[in-house]
């Protein structure tokens, strides 16, 4: 093609006053890019993260008597409810765990400290826990024993001065009476979620629950959905509640936790605005850089115009041209911004303040799909904005352009 032809030769012989220009343009596409990978990197790591944290304390889904209360402690349910089976049948549920809770004090020589105790049976998940546990394991929780081990949080390891293997008191207040149960620390984890969990809950077995509460080995405060795909939540979640029946409730972990959803679904508005004004730069920089070069070869203009080129081929020429420089600018900030990516997945080079942030570490989440997305869009967006200044070569004439020159 002839227009791809002479494209070339512009770029190829690129020396006039319009290299500089063009080359800002280049730069400004790369480290819009860049930004741009950062952002979505950042953004939707931060609200994977946290959500993770967030569903790993708590499911996704829990089944509670319809009639509970906000308080910790609710009507018991039996444990083997003939919903289960149809459950445990739905494709996006993973797993189906049994839990009660109980407010309680911990007393240790010279400290008090105020938990929840939340009790977990022999169906526990404990990938979450695994992951978080700072020191010691897990514990064993059978149906035929119970275990007087507990996993509390370094918050409370901190506060309390307790090490692995020492022993704590924690009372109870039952029908106005005062109760008291003692455990040994089997492990100490961290999840970055103080306020929320951490500085709340310590894990324990449900039978201690089970037997303060007078309740029989079936009888649990509720159940736990996990889940295989958290964009299946709110089907999930309306699939069982038709499921259960009306004696009994089903809420998903965004309606248990409606703060930090909503706080973690506003950094969408965030990344949306940094995306967009990212790109108008990049697009903005080739409209400067595009009506340079016109300018500067006013006379090849004229002169093809002369020999029988139309309007729209003399455009092709220049939209071929910002085509190759916008796709160096995207191929530069592709390379700056998945290093980046990679290189702080890797190696957590850039670290926050887990109090502050509920992370020690600017999380990524470095998604491929969302990447094309983002070089298509750069890439339509300023080819699209810059059909507009190649409109000026319509009003270059041969007659103006020897004027011109």
């Amino acid at each position: 093609m002839v227009e791809l032809f002479i494209s070339k030769k512009i770029i190829s012989n690129n020396k006039g006053f319009s290299k500089p220009i063009v080359k800002i343009a280049i730069l400004g596409i790369t480290l819009g890019l860049a930004v741009m990978i950062l952002t979505l990197a950042v953004v939707t790591g931060f609200q994977k993260e946290i959500r993770d944290k967030v569903i790993g304390f708590g499911s996704h889904i829990q089944i509670t008597n319809y009639d509970n209360n906000e308080s910790y402690e609710g009507t018991p349910i039996d444990c083997n409810q003939p919903f289960l089976t149809d459950l445990k049948k739905y494709a996006p549920i993973r797993h189906i765990q049994s839990f009660a809770t109980k407010a309680g004090i911990i007393k240790t020589k010279t400290e008090l400290q105020g938990v929840v105790v939340k009790g977990i049976g022999s169906d526990f998940d404990w990938d979450f826990f695994r992951k978080n546990i700072i020191a010691g394991k897990p514990f064993a929780v059978s149906d035929t024993e119970r275990s007087d081990k507990i996993l509390i949080s370094k918050f409370h390891s901190e506060k309390l001065k307790l090490k692995l293997n020492d022993t704590l008191i924690i009372y109870f207040i039952q029908n106005q009476q005062q109760r008291a149960r003692r455990f040994s620390v089997s492990g100490i984890y961290e999840t970055g979620l103080g306020d929320q969990f951490d500085q709340i809950y310590v894990i324990a077995d449900v039978a201690h629950i089970q037997k303060l509460n007078g309740w029989d080995k079936n009888s649990i405060g509720g159940f736990e959905i996990l889940l295989n795909d958290y964009n299946k939540l709110d089907a999930a979640t309306e699939f069982v509640n038709s499921t259960i029946g009306y004696k009994f409730v089903a809420k998903s972990i965004k309606e248990l936790n409606r703060q930090m959803f909503s706080w973690l679904d506003a950094q969408d508005i965030n990344a949306i605005v940094v995306v967009t004004l990212m790109a108008l730069v990049a697009a903005i920089n080739m409209i400067s850089a595009l009506l340079v070069l016109i300018l500067e070869r006013t006379n090849m203009i004229g002169t093809v115009k002369a020999l029988g080129m139309t309007n729209w081929s003399v455009r092709k020429i220049f939209l071929y041209n910002a085509a190759y420089l916008i796709g160096r600018g995207l191929l530069w900030g592709n390379i700056i911004g998945i290093s980046i990516c990679l290189l702080q997945k890797q190696f957590h080079l850039i670290s926050l303040d887990q109090a502050t942030y509920y992370l020690a570490y600017v999380p990524v989440n470095f998604n491929l799909l969302s990447v094309i997305m983002l070089n298509a869009g750069t890439f339509v967006l300023c080819l699209v904005m810059l059909l507009i200044p190649s409109y000026i070569i319509t009003y270059i004439t041969p007659v103006k352009a020897m004027k011109f020159s």
